[in-house]
């Protein structure tokens, strides 16, 4: 059974940026593709971004796209989002999560497509 920590959430203003982290025990992170999604206060879960396992292919929500970058170092377990030009609307609880199929060539977008999941980090962007 894996366990995701993230890391790397706080506060900053906008136009600023923060760098996420997603380390992974109990199990290797290098087999299997990742996601992060976030959840905003009143709204449900949205995806955010994902990458394959070998980080090959990646994977945007239109809102985050040319401001976000997702990357993975699998040496040391760990799935990185880059968030540059916050908005006060990118604030939420983000959550990493991992496939529960190594080695898949794609990646859905769907909470269900993925099967473990961190306690997440709240990121807050003020105006």
């Amino acid at each position: 059974q894996v366990q995701l920590v993230e890391s790397g959430g706080g506060l900053v203003q906008a136009g600023g940026s923060l760098r996420l982290s997603c380390a992974a025990s109990g199990r290797t992170l290098s087999r299997y593709g990742m996601g992060w999604f976030r959840q905003a206060p009143g709204k449900e879960r949205e995806f955010v971004a994902a990458i394959t396992w070998s980080g090959g292919s990646t994977y945007y929500a239109d809102s985050v796209k040319g401001r976000f970058t997702i990357a993975r170092d699998n040496a040391k377990n760990t799935v990185y989002l880059q968030m540059n030009s916050l908005k006060p609307e990118d604030t939420a609880v983000y959550y990493c999560a991992q496939s529960p199929f190594p080695f898949a060539q794609a990646m859905g977008r769907r909470s269900g497509d993925f099967g473990s999941w961190g306690q997440g980090t709240q990121v807050t962007v003020s105006s």
